[in-house]
This record gives structure tokens, sequence and C-alpha cells, in this order.
């Protein structure tokens, strides 16, 4: 029996609007007007307010060849309300746009669009904006993410000072390496004509790359052991990137050792057998939605004695004069100057 495939021509865009309202209650008490309205009016009760933007393009982002759109809304979430989080903000509310192509179908939204309900309940956000649009280039989602905070406790990059310690959450290279599993598989199948991709185990590094999850816990352990990073940013284009974006605002240099980085074994495990350093996927590969922050060496050494240290948190190095510049010393006793290479194009373009 064949699945129904309602075309979106048939409600309208309106009443996709409508369809969509129905499933989005709203979580918070300063949420005033939501998608129902023109514009969204949420109150602020004299904080700040901390907004962050983000786009997500077919072609260049993702490919819905291989990409659920349930995971594809949810990583949507994710993605937008991660620049909040590196602010020090437990993000609040978020806002969505859509460019539909025709191949889209009611069916297919409402797919995309679980995935956003999945995480806004995750992580306790409201929906206050939703604005489909006609595309003529394939889907392109659009996110505006919001946050309040007490004034003066927001988190910025420009914060870190000499001697500090230099923080991350998580691992790197995985989400990279899991889009280079997904798109080998693809060359494959298109090869041989066959539909069963053979991901060999490396599930920890699909969900990576597929469906990432934002590390709002780092706000609440900080809150608790009573610390105050110096600085903070997103690892979202990989981690060499981060960190030199934050010694450049924070006018220091910086100070990294290879053994300290943190790489899951299956990472390097891929990486190897696809000969990529995977070192190299850790620095540059990008999409890590991971935490770079800095610690002074008095705060750390204090919860490090109180027994407090935080989870899933690594120290990867120190911050260091601006004179002294980027330096990655490697497991063999080498200084070499850090640097962002990327990948030769921006984020996951395929």
């Amino acid at each position: 029996m064949s699945k129904t495939v309602t075309p979106l021509s048939e409600i309208g865009l309106f009443g996709l609007i409508e369809h969509i309202e129905k499933t989005f209650p709203n979580r918070r008490s300063n949420t005033l007007c939501g998608i129902k309205n023109d514009a969204s009016i949420t109150g602020a009760e004299g904080d700040e307010l901390v907004t962050a933007q983000n786009l997500l393009l077919e072609g260049i982002h993702f490919d819905l060849t291989y990409y659920p759109l349930r995971h594809l809304g949810y990583k949507t979430v994710v993605a937008g309300i991660s620049d909040v989080i590196a602010a020090g903000v437990v993000p609040t509310h978020l806002s969505l746009a859509l460019g539909l192509s025709s191949k889209m179908s009611l069916e297919a939204v409402e797919l995309l669009m679980e995935g956003v309900a999945m995480a806004c309940q995750k992580y306790e956000l409201d929906l206050t904006g939703f604005r489909p649009s006609s595309s003529l280039t394939g889907l392109t989602i659009s996110t505006s993410a919001f946050g309040f905070a007490p004034k003066g406790k927001t988190l910025n990059r420009s914060g870190a000072k000499e001697n500090d310690l230099i923080c991350v959450t998580g691992d790197f290279g995985a989400a990279f390496m899991g889009l280079q599993l997904l798109e080998r598989e693809k060359q494959v199948m298109k090869e041989t004509g066959q539909n069963d991709p053979d991901f060999g185990g490396y599930d920890y590094l699909l969900e990576r790359q597929l469906k990432p999850e934002a590390r709002i816990e780092l706000l609440t352990q900080l809150q608790e052991a009573a610390l105050e990073p110096t600085s903070m940013s997103l690892v979202r284009e990989g981690l060499a990137a981060a960190l030199l974006r934050l010694c450049k605002a924070s006018g220091t240099g910086c100070n990294i050792y290879e053994n300290k980085v943190p790489i899951d074994h299956s990472t390097s495990t891929l990486a190897e057998e696809m000969e990529i350093n995977p070192l190299v996927a850790a620095l540059n590969g990008g999409e890590d939605y991971e935490m770079l922050f800095t610690l002074s060496l008095d705060d750390y050494q204090k919860i490090e004695k109180e027994g407090k240290g935080l989870k899933d948190v690594f120290v990867i190095g120190h911050i260091t004069p601006e004179s002294k510049g980027y330096t990655l010393e490697t497991n063999a006793g080498e200084e070499i100057e850090l640097k962002a290479r990327g990948w030769g194009n921006e984020e996951n373009k395929n």
C-alpha cells in the first residue's frame, strides 16, 4: 500500500503554517505570541536579549539522498541554538524559515518538523516563528535562536587572558568522518547500483554527523561549580579555526598539545582506513558543535582540589602572549604553527 503524498500546492503556504502551528505548544511563560502572529512577541523583563542566526542549504550543507528528514530537522535546531549556548546563555526561543521546492510534499515537511519538535522538546524551546516560502534551488532552512541573560553575564571570544587554560567539550573529527563515510557509500551505491550501504559499525560517526547534540549541559556544570569562563566560542568550522578566532578576538596567542586533543577511537580508525590524518580531521573537519572556552588557572585548580571536575571537558593547552603566535606541540615534541586550513569548502559542501 503506497503512502499518501500531499502536494504543498494543495494546502498552500498559509495552510501549511496552520498545520504546523498545531504541533508546537508554548512552553515558556514569556512567550506572549507565537507563530500564529506576523511577528513573535516575547517578554524580556529587563534582561539582555541574545540572538543567533543560521542557514542550511541543500547541496551545500546537507544531501537529501542520505539525510533523514527527521534528523535534519533535529540538527537544524542544534545548529541554531549552539551559538546562543556559546554566549553562556540558555536558549529559549527559535524562529524558523523554510524555502520549499516543488519536490517537497506535506508529508516530507511533517517529517522535517517532527525532528524540529523533538529538539524543541528536549531543549525546552518555544517555536515562535514559522515562515515557509517557495524555492527554486532546493530546500533552504534558516533559523534565528534567542535567549535571555542578566546584564553583564554573557560570554564572548574576547576575554581570554595569558596563562588561561584552553578547554573543550567532547571530541573532534567524528562529524567530518561521518560525512566521509556517507559520501563513500553514496559513491559505491552509484557505481554498483546496490542500495545496501556498508557503514561498518561506525554508528557513532554517523550520529555525530546526522544528529548531533547541543552542549547545553555545560552551562549547568559551570553554574554548579561557580565558574565563569573568561571566553567561549562554538566549534563549528573546526577546532583550529575556532581557537584562532578566539585568540585574535582576545589579542593573545595559544599553545595546544597533540596528545590532549580528544579524538574518539572510531574517528581514528576510519580516518586511518581512508588515509586521512585523524589530527587534521579533528582540527579542521567541522560540524562538531562542541564548546571551546578558557578558564583562569586559579579557577581550574580550585575545582580540581574540591573534586568538582567538569564532565566530558578536556584541557588541551593554554593561552600565551600574542607575540608567541599560535602553536601546536606534536607528540614528537616539535612546535608547529597552528593553522585553520579547512577542506577547501565551507562546512559540508557536497
